[in-house]
């Protein structure tokens, strides 16, 4: 449901509350009355008046709550996209031209990614080559500004894939 929706259901609700307050306070007054011998200065109208303002605080809050909620913003919504299985990736057909043109890290990196179909965590980059998070950081930003592979946020780590064109 949505906040408005949610907001005029709270307000009808309170407004049927007050009703009810209503009805039932002049019952009570009525009882009151009739049973009370002492008239106006009788101790029933004292609770009675107590407990009307306690109930008409309650249905207000309710209204007020209703109220904000019909006023309030809209939830954004959540955007859901799918990942692609990482089996059905389009691993990049490289010449040896553009591998030739690697440092030997950059290869080790891309050798890698390519015996892994494409794609891989980086920190399973990171575990394969032995280097560090920070030197293998660096290698792949190397390699994402060459164009080569691309790196998408999952979680705590990246996913390194081949990019294609």
């Amino acid at each position: 449901m949505q906040n408005k929706n949610v907001g005029f259901l709270i307000i009808g609700i309170s407004l049927v509350i007050g009703f009810i307050i209503f009805i039932f306070n002049s019952a009570l007054k009525k009882i009151a009355g009739a049973t009370c011998d002492m008239g106006p200065t009788c101790t029933m109208y004292d609770t009675l008046s107590i407990q009307t303002w306690i109930t008409v605080a309650i249905a207000f809050l309710v209204l007020v709550i209703g109220i904000f909620l019909v006023f309030s913003k809209e939830s954004e919504r959540v955007i859901i996209r799918k990942i692609r299985p990482f089996g059905k990736l389009e691993i990049k057909k490289f010449d040896k031209k553009s591998l030739n043109k690697l440092d030997n890290e950059e290869k080790k990196v891309m050798n890698i990614i390519l015996e892994n179909k494409g794609s891989m965590f980086q920190s399973g980059i990171v575990e394969k080559t032995g280097f560090n998070k920070v030197k293998t950081t660096r290698i792949l930003d190397s390699l994402e500004a060459q164009g080569l592979v691309e790196r998408r946020r999952r979680g705590m780590t990246n996913i390194v894939m081949l990019r294609k064109n």
